[in-house]
């Protein structure tokens, strides 16, 4: 089992949930993503805003998200060399970013058996088109507001957004929107863990994507393979209930 931390945190995030995943079979691994724990240089969030900035202006890097999935990939590069791990029952969660690296990784590496991205999928293209794009911008604020400025753009707008995302993480609204992505995880074990007051998430745009997937699901005669929980009067947080739930469904499909 892998587990991934959001935005501003570290891999000792995860550490509880390892913990409790080991409680339960399974052997569990955590790492920092890009310019997060021990992977920056001690200036907090700022090593990641950075990177984004740089980005913006032609780095070539992608350090929201993409980078952190070629990490996952590369883990399981190393997971499939150890003697103790069964390279067919590999499970991959997260939380936010995390939730978000988490199908992303599902879709690229059919290495992943079964997913739970936590309070992650959405709709880019639904927040763009609905102006409800604010809450996710919002986790990378700094580094944002140094690229509008130096844009010269002082009130962005859903376009200036759409423009940040085709330099920083481009394909994001299209190709690599929720929608188009959660079906390609099909017909592998799938639970999409939300809130109904997720501003990172808005609802209607996580609607689009568990309707997409339970269309891919039941055209590859897996209909049980998906399952969704949408967290009820909830913001961007995750429950315990909503955590074993997760825990069930790994011990279900990977039998540790």
């Amino acid at each position: 089992m892998i587990a991934l931390h959001g935005t501003g945190g570290s891999k000792n995030n995860m550490a509880a949930l390892c913990r409790k995943l080991a409680t339960n079979g399974f052997i569990a691994v955590t790492i920092d993503g890009r310019y997060h724990g021990e992977r920056k240089s001690g200036k907090g969030q700022r090593d990641y805003d950075d990177a984004i900035v740089r980005a913006w202006h032609g780095s070539g890097e992608h350090p929201f998200y993409y980078d952190t999935v070629w990490d996952v990939m590369r883990l399981v590069d190393y997971l499939d060399t150890r003697d103790d791990v069964d390279p067919a029952r590999i499970g991959l969660t997260g939380i936010s970013k995390g939730g978000i690296e988490t199908y992303f990784t599902a879709v690229m590496d059919q290495r992943i058996a079964v997913a739970v991205p936590f309070i992650g999928v959405q709709s880019f293209e639904w927040a763009l088109k609905n102006n409800n794009w604010q809450g996710r911008i919002a986790t990378i604020q700094g580094g944002f507001n140094t690229i509008a400025r130096d844009a010269g753009v002082t009130k962005p707008d859903s376009a200036f957004v759409q423009k940040f995302y085709d330099r920083v993480v481009p394909g994001i609204y299209t190709e690599f929107d929720g929608p188009k992505m959660l079906p390609l995880i099909a017909p592998r074990p799938l639970l999409v863990i939300n809130s109904d007051h997720d501003p990172n998430c808005p609802l209607p745009g996580v609607e689009e994507c568990v309707a997409a997937a339970q269309k891919a699901y039941a055209a590859a005669d897996a209909p049980n393979h998906f399952a969704v929980i949408i967290q009820k009067n909830t913001g961007h947080q995750v429950r315990p209930d909503s955590e074993r739930a997760a825990i069930d469904w790994f011990v279900k499909w990977l039998k540790p």
